[in-house]
């Protein structure tokens, strides 16, 4: 299967990255890659969320799962957890869907990964995602570590999902986001 660039999103201190076109029938697949995705504010959530055609406000109805693999810079107290900070996952939630959580806002703390959206254009079954994300955390006390986190779900709607929207919970962003077509 080939990769297609879709569209790519050059964030500077922006409040969200939204893709508002290109995601349609074409493809049964749609990656989304975000590289160097700094918050504006220190301990921030990396988070997503969709638009259902003609819907607007981004608060499709969500069940996921999040859980995060993380070690300390000096070595010491790395672990697998499930949804470490007890709040990562919905059960038919309409909040924005963590991707990575307490990401540092320093020159050197950022995040990146990959996101896939399986048959949005689809008006029979929900629609299914997956993530893998990995991000620096200099924001827990001076326990800097590194943590890579694996979130996945679906959308509880049968209408094709038509927008895509990426932003912090908390602040502005720094963030390049590239779009694929896969099929």
């Amino acid at each position: 299967m080939a990769m297609t660039l879709i569209t790519t999103n050059t964030s500077s201190n922006a409040a969200s990255s939204s893709f508002t076109s290109g995601i349609d029938n074409t493809y049964k697949l749609y990656i989304f890659k975000f590289y160097a995705v700094n918050p504006a504010t220190d301990a921030a959530e990396f988070t997503f969320q969709a638009n259902a055609v003609g819907a607007s406000g981004y608060n499709e109805t969500i069940t996921s799962t999040f859980f995060q693999a993380y070690n300390q810079e000096e070595g010491a107290g790395g672990a697998l957890a499930y949804d470490p900070a007890g709040s990562m996952d919905q059960a038919q939630g309409t909040a924005y869907q963590a991707l990575g959580n307490t990401w540092g806002n320093a020159a050197d703390e950022s995040g990146a990964g990959t996101l896939w959206l399986f048959n949005p254009s689809n008006t029979t079954y929900v629609k299914h995602f997956y993530a893998t994300v990995s991000g620096y955390d200099g924001s827990s006390g001076g326990n800097n570590y590194t943590q890579n986190n694996y979130v996945a779900g679906y959308f509880n709607t049968t209408t094709a999902i038509d927008d895509i929207q990426f932003k912090m919970d908390s602040g502005n962003m720094d963030a390049v986001i590239k779009m694929y077509g896969v099929g």
